[in-house]
Parts: structure tokens; sequence; C-alpha cells
């Protein structure tokens, strides 16, 4: 592990290109903060969202007792 990190680092980039590697090196992490929030069930993209606004029901209007 120590190895390929030496040699990302000793390795002369342009400005473009080290934009490029940190961007994708965000993108990896964000990507797989997402992966592990949808696994653990913390925050699921496709929960309902409780409310008590118009809306709110299945038909949209008063909710049911």
């Amino acid at each position: 592990m120590q190895k390929p990190i030496q040699t990302l680092m000793q390795k002369e980039m342009s400005r473009k290109e080290f934009l490029a590697t940190m961007g994708f090196g965000l993108a990896t992490i964000a990507g797989f903060g997402s992966i592990i929030k949808f696994l653990t069930g913390k925050s699921h993209p496709f929960q309902k969202q409780l409310g008590s606004g118009y809306g709110s029901s299945a038909y949209g209007g008063k909710k049911e007792a």
C-alpha cells in the first residue's frame, strides 16, 4: 500500500491531471459513503417521508386517523 502512494506522490503531473486525480478520489470517497449508508439503512433513498401537510396521504388529501 505504501509503495503505490509513494510512486503517485513522486509522479510529476500537470494541474489538469492533478485536479482530475483529486476529483476522482473525492467522487470515490463520496460514492463509498453513499453505498455504506444505503447498506446500513441509515439513509434510504426510497424511504417515504412522513408529513402532516398537503400530499402526506396516498391521495394528497386529509391524513386518516
